[in-house]
């Protein structure tokens, strides 16, 4: 196949700039070069050597954006209310964009003069938590949308100012993104400014060597969160840089579609209210399918939470989970008390609700949770009253393997785990613990251990 290089300078002006905006609107020009690919019998490499102001671009198979350097790129038109880029594919269930790349530059969508969402013709999604969509025929205002795309690859990005999430993906095979930056200086509360969602059915996804703030979870893998049927395996998530994230990373599996084989490793920076978050979310009465997921090397500092809806918590999971192993877990001088690891909760639930046990924790299982080199060193000088571990439903095996906890504090009434009234571990392994400065080490007022449980000291 050939493939075309164009230097946008020789079609657009690219007289605009990517943090202030202005100029004249590039997009017929560079719209008129990208259509060349449409057919399929040529592939094009668009250079941008400047800054062009846009509406919404098209991408089909075979492109190449190439941005020289940060100060070239794309500004986004006020009220175009679309996303700056999209494939041409609007199925996300077969994959009709291919070789697709963004390498370099910034895309800026001025998000506080874009809309949240506009009318389309389908429901956003069937239903969620508390009927939020029910009926709701929307489309939100993404930065970037890709649907059925396989081989794309977004490289040494900035996206800037996204209106809702930074970058929707729905039905994917072989995705890599890498050294990509989020920067969100307008940040509105509440407002769904999620950084990459993902959605099924995918195989093979990267995210590496990328940070910045959301508004919401900074990477959300949610396979069948719009069609209950969609999987998603095979991800690597490695190096993530938060800087007052809202959220960390969502993990969500809300019905028959299974989240599999799943590493997620070397994670680090503040975050404000949520940090992990394993969940079916939707209040549907179903429990997802999590196969095994490996979550490592996680260093997080909790700033002061801005929702308040539900306590905020570092590892909150819930589900029906196959194997869990969370390892090398450091935490030290919370803003708050917040409890660091619930096992067995609905996200949008309180633990220890019958109406919610009803509908979802007497039907989870976690057949395999293991939290492996947990270390807490607590020394800002005022009492903290920590419960560090809480079990709300059924567990088949729990391994606390190598844990240390430090507290300096003369006074403290916290707990190392307890157990909330449903919750239950038939297997609990407990090797090399280390605990200074905690008035209770396991709080089991109900018996939750149950009798033919395995004890290692």
């Amino acid at each position: 196949m050939k493939i075309e290089t164009v230097y946008a300078s020789s079609v657009a002006k690219l007289d605009s700039d990517v943090i202030n905006g202005g100029g004249t609107d590039d997009t017929s020009a560079l719209q008129t070069v990208l259509d060349r690919a449409k057919n399929g019998d040529i592939g094009i490499h668009l250079i941008m050597d400047g800054a062009a102001l846009v509406s919404h671009l098209i991408l089909y198979s075979n492109t190449t954006i190439e941005c020289l350097n940060k100060s070239c790129g794309f500004f986004q038109k006020e009220q175009t209310n679309n996303s700056i880029v999209t494939s041409d594919n609007t199925d996300s269930y077969h994959l009709n964009s291919k070789n697709i790349s963004l390498i370099g530059g910034t895309y800026n969508q001025d998000g506080l003069r874009q809309e949240h969402e506009s009318p389309a013709d389908t429901v956003f999604a069937e239903s969620s938590r508390k009927g939020n969509y029910v009926g709701r025929k929307v489309h939100y205002t993404f930065g970037m949308e890709f649907y059925g795309v396989e081989n794309l690859l977004i490289r040494d990005i900035t996206i800037r100012n996204f209106r809702t999430y930074a970058l929707a993906l729905g039905g994917f095979y072989h995705v890599t993104i890498d050294n990509c930056w989020l920067e969100l200086p307008d940040h509105i509360q509440g407002s769904n400014q999620d950084g990459f969602h993902f959605w099924g059915p995918g195989r093979f996804l990267t995210v590496k060597n990328c940070g910045g703030r959301v508004g919401d979870d900074f990477i959300n893998v949610g396979p069948d969160e719009r069609d209950r049927v969609s999987s998603i395996s095979d991800v690597l998530i490695d190096g993530i840089f938060l800087d007052d994230a809202d959220q960390a990373i969502r993990l969500l599996s809300r019905d028959k579609g299974k989240l599999d084989r799943i590493t997620i490793r070397n994670i680090s920076g503040t975050y404000r209210s949520f940090g992990f978050y394993i969940d079916p979310w939707f209040q549907d009465e179903t429990v997802g399918n999590f196969g095994n997921i490996f979550i490592e090397n996680v260093d997080l500092s909790a700033i002061k939470p801005n929702y308040d809806y539900r306590p905020a918590c570092l590892f909150s999971i819930g589900g029906n989970i196959e194997s869990l192993i969370i390892k090398n877990v450091r935490h030290h001088n919370s803003f708050d008390n917040r409890q660091l690891f619930e096992f067995g909760v609905a996200f949008y639930g309180l633990p220890d609700d019958d109406g919610f046990q009803n509908a979802f924790g007497t039907k989870q299982k976690i057949q395999y949770l293991a939290l492996e080199d947990f270390t807490s060193i607590e020394n800002s000088g005022e009492p903290t009253d920590t419960h560090y571990i809480g079990i709300y439903s059924e567990i088949d095996t729990l391994a606390l393997c190598n844990i240390t906890v430090i507290k300096f504090q003369e006074e403290s009434n916290g707990t190392f785990l307890e157990f909330g009234k449903h919750g239950k571990v038939k297997n609990l392994i407990k090797e090399n613990w280390h605990l200074k400065g905690i008035k209770t080490e396991i709080s089991d007022t109900a018996h939750s251990i149950l009798p033919d449980s395995e004890l290692d000291e």
